[in-house]
């Protein structure tokens, strides 16, 4: 492998910074791993637990203080693990959430921890948006990206022509029902907007709008907390109706 660059979008390659992100690569994902960086500083159960299985999956292992700082922005980052990117067809019958233009990258990495968590596998991003593979968006999510089937698409035509046939389920202000009105139709797609500007629109006219009620003391919920109550309750109201 060549000597490794600044993370940027057009590398084939990325970085899992931290030792927990690392470890959830080394169990989901191990075919991805690449090269193990470790600080000189490195040490205890968690590193020794790392480095066994970097060796099981033939790993190469090397000390590169610098290269951690550079990647982390930080000097307390004492592992990393350098990945192959990927994208993966997103399984025709499942639960998909659609990003579209999500901006802010601690959002999407705990976005994606929290799909994890409730056991959404399948990540739609639409583009212009935050690099799902991005080293500060993979630490955020604490490696949840490698539990998941991400895909990015350039635009929602795209990824609505790979699965026309999921029910889709904006969530907007404009021509709504209420969350817990909603009549929920399998296999469905929740969609979801920009952190600033939410959803264009044209999209209270695709499938069935909703929203989450709240008081008017706030203008809107936080992008990842709004992606979480919706999932949540399309997740446990499709499992009362089976």
């Amino acid at each position: 492998m060549p000597p490794l660059k600044p993370y940027n979008a057009e590398l084939s390659y990325s970085y899992a910074p931290g030792l927990f992100p690392s470890m959830a690569l080394m169990q989901h994902a191990p075919q991805r791993a690449l090269r193990l960086l470790l600080s000189s500083r490195a040490q205890g159960e968690g590193v020794e637990k790392l480095r066994e299985l970097c060796r099981r999956h033939r790993v190469r292992e090397e000390t590169a203080d610098r290269v951690l700082a550079r990647i982390s922005g930080k000097q307390n980052c004492f592992a990393a693990v350098v990945f192959e990117k990927w994208q993966s067809d997103l399984e025709p019958q499942a639960p998909h959430v659609v990003l579209h233009h999500p901006m802010d990258e601690g959002n999407l990495g705990s976005i994606q921890r929290t799909l994890l968590g409730l056991g959404v596998r399948d990540l739609a991003v639409i583009r212009p948006s935050a690099d799902p593979f991005d080293p500060k968006v993979v630490r955020a999510a604490m490696g949840a990206v490698f539990g998941l089937r991400v895909r990015l698409y350039d635009d929602f035509e795209q990824y609505r022509a790979a699965y026309p046939a999921h029910h889709l389920y904006p969530f907007m202000l404009d021509g709504s029902t209420r969350l817990e009105e909603a009549q929920i139709l399998r296999p469905f797609a929740l969609v979801f907007g920009n952190e600033g500007s939410g959803l264009p629109a044209a999209f209270a006219q695709m499938g069935q709008a909703v929203r989450i009620p709240h008081n008017d003391l706030i203008d809107s919920l936080n992008l990842s907390v709004a992606v979480a109550i919706g999932a949540y309750h399309f997740l446990n109201a499709s499992a009362k109706e089976e």
